[in-house]
């Protein structure tokens, strides 16, 4: 079996109930939508990625913002979904402490020393993440944006050649909006 579909359903309510005022930015979407379209792009993913943890990536997939977003804590994750996937979470929550131009490469860093998994759901969540940016983004910010996803597809694609050429489908396409 790829993933159990409780643990998919239990994931995704405690992310939605986690998420549940947020709404992604520059939509009135609610934010459940950008977690949900993430493992989606992850399970495409998996159709042509054999993994050895599929639930690994799927339930990454749904809670990968959970610590960077809300007040949830890797604990709590772990006690709920066991320390590989609150492990994984962690490794894709950026660290605020950080300043802001040294952020994406320790969250690559750290990512890099998880399973390939967890490198998929990188990869899947920028997919995602470009489409339409906020139309309060300058110039500017949408190139670097689309750059990034560059980084990351050089630095994860690795995991999935399936993922790797969608990034970058995406990221060239990406430059409608500059």
């Amino acid at each position: 079996m790829m993933f159990s579909p409780d643990r998919y359903v239990a994931a995704l309510e405690f992310a939605a109930q986690r998420h549940l005022t947020q709404k992604i930015p520059g939509s009135d979407l609610p934010y459940v939508v950008h977690v949900t379209s993430v493992a989606a792009e992850v399970i495409a993913g998996l159709a042509t990625t054999p993994v050895d943890h599929p639930e690994l990536a799927v339930l990454c997939a749904l809670l990968h913002d959970t610590i960077e977003d809300t007040p949830t804590t890797h604990a709590e994750i772990a006690e709920r979904f066991g320390t590989a996937i609150a492990d994984g979470v962690q490794a894709l929550s950026k660290d605020a402490s950080l300043p802001k131009e040294d952020q994406m490469a320790d969250s690559l860093r750290r990512i890099r020393l998880q399973p390939r998994e967890v490198w998929m759901v990188k990869l899947a969540d920028r997919i995602t993440n470009l489409d339409a940016p906020p139309h309060y983004w300058s110039r500017e910010k949408r190139q670097k944006y689309r750059d990034e996803a560059i980084t990351i597809a050089e630095a994860l694609g690795a995991a999935s050649s399936a993922l790797d050429a969608r990034i970058r489908l995406r990221a060239a396409e990406y430059e409608r909006y500059f």
